[in-house]
């Protein structure tokens, strides 16, 4: 189902390098609306704009706007002349393939890159750090760690796959973190845009990193808006197994960021969410590091109850963090971010198992250094 209707553009509230916020006027009412800016042409107020409507019509949260599809300048009818922009890419690999909006993105493997033959001898990734999440929100708390404990030189490279949003213009946390310096290089890869860089696939993306970002440690994780349907196998969060063997098979040190929560009152997500033992005890096929943040009370209890009833440890190699600080260095680096809708202080333990992550990879780097 994909709904649709026509506005018109009353107000540009942002414009960026890859995207257009919009107010827009439809039937007598204002809504928000996104333009992204290498789908199609920018607009003006005044011009009509045909919008996809589905995720209001539904009531979704992330994603819950707007979104153009195609303008008209002001003037011109919807029979009439159309408005046309050629944006010419230097690449020849097309993302969104075969729909009405693919686009054609220079990928760093492809022969016109000036990346080519640095990713031609790329084979290995040679034991780099690689944090691998399942929720977009868990980049915030990783990078504010990560950065605040690592060497002053090291740098942290960001990896958006594809299992959500696909332009990595609509997270304003990465926009974010990058400004702040907490993350200093973007990839997107698969079907995923508008990175810094753009890839392929999860392997050649990893390489990337390691070579021509030339990153000490990689964070991968979707973008906003993780599909989530009540089923076991149901959710694009069991991404992190296949990529945390990809980073085994690159030869890689894959740090899976478990999804904790206390504040979430699912059966199915509260404590350890099964988005997590799935994907740690049914797919991965790869021993991994797995740092937990260490609560107190009555969390700490039913969190090292599940940890040790499942048999993480005979699995997995197991860290119990406490030195991450990551409440106080999201709020000292001035980071905005909520999951679920739950801000840090809400959900002190969600946003904890990020910061360990960070610490544990920043102390890999410090001990490499020493």
């Amino acid at each position: 189902m994909l709904n649709r209707t026509w506005g018109t553009v009353h107000r540009i509230c942002k414009t960026t390098l890859h995207i257009q916020e919009l107010e827009v006027e439809i039937d007598g009412k204002l809504a928000s609306a996104v333009n992204y800016r290498e789908l199609g042409r920018d607009v003006s107020p005044g011009d009509l704009v045909e919008l996809n409507t589905t995720a209001v019509d539904l009531d979704l949260g992330t994603g819950g706007m707007h979104f153009v599809i195609g303008s008209i300048p002001q003037g011109h009818s919807k029979k009439g002349g159309k408005a046309k922009e050629h944006h010419k890419s230097r690449g020849h690999i097309m993302k969104l393939r075969y729909t009405p909006l693919q686009l054609a993105t220079l990928s760093v493997e492809e022969e016109e890159s000036p990346y080519h033959s640095s990713l031609q001898a790329a084979e290995s990734l040679a034991g780099m750090p690689v944090i691998v999440a399942s929720l977009h929100s868990l980049i915030a708390p990783i990078a504010a760690v990560f950065s605040h404990f690592a060497p002053g030189a090291a740098r942290l490279a960001y990896l958006m796959t594809d299992g959500a949003a696909l332009p990595l213009a609509f997270s304003k946390l990465a926009a974010s973190l990058k400004e702040k310096g907490l993350i200093d290089s973007t990839i997107t890869i698969g079907h995923a845009f508008g990175g810094d860089f753009e890839a392929v696939n999860i392997y050649s993306g990893l390489l990337a990193a390691k070579h021509i970002v030339k990153a000490n440690a990689c964070i991968v994780a979707m973008g906003p808006g993780v599909v989530g349907t009540g089923t076991s196998f149901g959710t694009t969060a069991l991404e992190t197994a296949p990529i945390l063997d990809a980073v085994d098979s690159l030869g890689g040190r894959g740090i899976a960021v478990p999804r904790i929560s206390f504040a979430d009152k699912r059966p199915r997500h509260y404590g350890l969410s099964h988005h997590t033992i799935t994907a740690l005890m049914r797919l991965c096929h790869t021993t991994c590091h797995v740092p937990f943040p260490k609560l107190k009370g009555d969390q700490g209890q039913k969190l090292q109850q599940q940890v040790e009833e499942l048999g993480f440890a005979r699995r997995h190699h197991i860290y119990w963090v406490d030195e991450d600080r990551t409440l106080e260095l999201l709020e000292e680096y001035q980071v905005a971010v909520t999951s679920m809708g739950r801000r840090p202080a809400d959900d002190p333990a969600c946003f904890r198992a990020g910061g360990a992550a960070g610490w544990l990879a920043a102390q890999w780097l410090i001990d490499k250094h020493r």
